[in-house]
């Protein structure tokens, strides 16, 4: 069974733990003993069956029991034990019919307590979360406390002295509360200890703050300056079917305006507020800029509210797909349509006739939107013609994606080139939030026998968003693309026709795809820094307001301490998420290369990524070399997720900041 099982095993194990003890205790307190004495061997059942399914969980990691162990486990077994010493033998008489009440508190009590025990264990999981301290530990005690005398007050009246041990219970309830609020960690070393980490702030130079980090204002030899004005309004926005939607745009269009360039040139992107009233800013998801070009208002610039604009600068030193998007309030303003893409040509490429389409993935109000494109539709591409595409999810959740008609490579990974990408077919394509996906081939030579020779993209196994066809029918078929068919390579509305089915196509693993090959740094030297982040739900501050949180480590945003790396240091991050949801975690300024999900290392190429899909129960380890001074945002990438908590920094030593505010989730 997966991680991912057990914890839901767990959680069910502790609630029916819970029923069934509560459920003795109410039959003994309605004085039916014989009921209540059928229900007790059940509960003890269920009870070693939780305590098991504790041992087994253990095994994936200590972070995934460890509130178990240290609080809810002890709590249940200690409340069991007396219910099997008071209340046992008496149920057991009162069963019998020699006259001992079933009803009386020392044997209702004891049973309640071991459900209030199990059902303290649930609650500590679900609303508590990691990791186990002495506030959590005292707030379960509490609820433990309350639950248990309130109980006693209902089920057996009448009692006498319960308010001074309410008060007791309150006490302890409010010191957890107090400590929990107490005020953390500021900065989070990566395990460097405190001399150290003077030594390190004795040897660095003056304090740098983030806003002279910026780009250049001058290309690289050989390139040139791509110059684009982005302006950023309300507007309504017409799809392909001709539906209208209100949208937050750039330049009046959903997706943005498509920045393009080759290696080497300077990028440079002056942006206009023209009436978003939450102010915008942009990011370069996946870009490596200099810090103060990144776009995170609060820590390397403040939001351009209406009426102002920014100018970024950086040099395209990274060829592949990308994207851009707003920071400002990002989970809303990228929903609303604050996106665009981002490619970077290879300057030493040589130049060739093909199909090149970059195709952004949205929802709009439940709608699937390629592009502009909320209908299937059709682009001509002449046989023997290759052909990359560009998949950009712009969405909180993964989108799966299917080729069909042909065989293909993926050929880069988040902009990364794929060692020795093997040729697939007939397989899913699970692509993370914020993560980008090329896929090449070359357009079929030859119709089948029925006749197709069709090449389609299917989105979630039941969206046909692509259809590749010939130009015409009954067209020479040259293995050699003219140059006429380059311009036979134009879209047009097509006909949906019926979704090949592809739902029980396997799902390629990208951890082992492609040929091993030797990484840029030695990713098994000793780490400078270790940073363990444990992703989780709770009851958490976020930004001054109790809420729900996601959480990390605990805590949300702007509790959450900063990680603090020096330049030059190696930095290895595990990712452990013992949640229910899926967390694309995305680290701005930096590619991680990828050491390990569950303690396995990749077995195919390097795996070069800036955004990785955290699955409930996985464990990721990642490693970068700390190369790009600044402060930057480490983050989930489902933005909704960041927005309630689930962000943090990351900060180089001696960088500054004079920004304060929005935490740019």
């Amino acid at each position: 069974m997966t991680v991912s099982g057990l914890l839901a095993l767990d959680l069910l194990a502790s609630a029916l733990t819970a029923l069934a003890w509560l459920g003795t205790g109410a039959a003994a307190a309605t004085r039916r003993p014989k009921a209540a004495l059928a229900v007790l061997p059940v509960a003890v059942l269920l009870t070693l069956a939780r305590m098991a399914c504790v041992i087994v969980l253990a095994r994936a990691g200590w972070w995934f029991v460890q509130e178990k162990v240290i609080i809810a486990v002890p709590l249940l077994g200690l409340a069991v034990l007396v219910a099997a010493v008071l209340a046992g033998p008496r149920l057991v008489e009162a069963a019998r019919g020699r006259g001992v009440a079933a009803a009386r508190p020392i044997v209702v009590m004891p049973l309640f307590g071991a459900g209030f025990a199990a059902a303290a264990g649930l609650v500590h999981t679900l609303l508590l979360g990691y990791p186990a301290t002495w506030s959590t530990g005292l707030l379960t005690v509490a609820f433990f406390g309350v639950a248990l005398l309130v109980s006693w007050r209902i089920a057996c009246p009448p009692v006498r002295g319960l308010r001074p041990g309410m008060s007791a219970i309150l006490a302890v309830g409010l010191l957890g509360t107090g400590l929990a609020l107490a005020p953390g960690e500021a900065s989070d070393l990566g395990g460097v200890s405190d001399k150290q980490h003077a030594r390190h702030e004795r040897r660095g130079e003056q304090a740098v703050p983030v806003t002279s980090l910026r780009g250049p204002t001058t290309p690289a030899e050989g390139g040139r300056v791509r110059r684009y004005m982005l302006t950023a309004r309300t507007s309504t926005i017409a799809l392909s079917s001709g539906q209208q939607v209100t949208a937050w745009t750039f330049n009046g269009q959903v997706p943005g305006p498509p920045i393009v360039a080759v290696e080497g040139d300077l990028i440079e992107v002056r942006l206009r507020n023209a009436d978003i009233e939450s102010g915008v800013t942009l990011h370069w998801h996946g870009y490596d800029v200099p810090s103060g070009e990144d776009g995170v208002p609060g820590l390397t610039q403040n939001a351009i509210m209406p009426g102002e604009e920014f100018v970024y600068r950086f040099l395209a030193t990274q060829a592949g797909t990308y994207w851009y998007h707003t920071h400002e309030e990002s989970d809303l303003g990228v929903r609303m349509g604050l996106y665009g893409t981002l490619v970077v040509r290879p300057r030493t490429a040589p130049r060739t006739e093909g199909v090149d389409l970059t195709l952004p993935v949205h929802t709009f109000s439940g709608m699937t939107v390629l592009g502009n494109h909320d209908q299937p539709f059709e682009q001509r591409v002449a046989p023997g013609m290759p052909v990359r595409l560009r998949l950009v999810n712009t969405d909180n959740t993964p989108h799966r994606f299917a080729l069909t008609g042909t065989p293909y490579r993926l050929a880069a990974i988040d902009g990364n080139d794929v060692t020795e990408p093997g040729e697939v077919s007939e397989v899913g394509l699970r692509l993370p939030a914020g993560s980008r996906y090329d896929l090449v081939f070359t357009m079929p030579l030859e119709l089948d026998p029925a006749g197709n020779g069709e090449v389609r993209l299917i989105v979630d196994d039941r969206i046909e968003g692509l259809r590749l066809t010939p130009p015409v029918s009954g067209a020479p078929r040259a293995r050699t693309p003219s140059k006429a068919a380059k311009k036979a390579a134009t879209p047009s509305p097509g006909p949906s026709g019926p979704v090949t089915s592809t739902a029980s196509w396997p799902e390629l693993d990208p951890l082992a795809y492609g040929r091993p090959a030797t990484p840029p740094f030695d990713p098994s030297a000793p780490a400078d820094r270790r940073f363990t982040l444990v992703l989780d739900q709770g009851l958490a501050m976020v930004n001054g307001r109790p809420a729900y949180a996601q959480t990390v480590n605990g805590q949300a945003f702007p509790s959450i301490p900063t990680q603090k790396v020096t330049e030059g240091d190696l930095v290895r991050i595990k990712v452990v998420n013992r949640g229910r949801e899926t967390h694309p975690w995305h680290l701005h300024g930096h590619r991680v290369l990828v050491l390990s999900r569950d303690g396995r290392p990749p077995t195919g190429s390097p795996l070069y990524v800036d955004t990785f899909d955290v699955r409930p129960g996985e464990v990721w380890e990642v490693a970068f070399l700390a190369n790009n001074p600044g402060m930057w945002m480490n983050h989930c990438h489902n933005l909704a997720h960041a927005d309630m908590g689930m962000a943090l920094h990351l900060a180089y030593e001696g960088v500054t900041t004079p920004f304060r505010g929005a935490h740019g989730g």
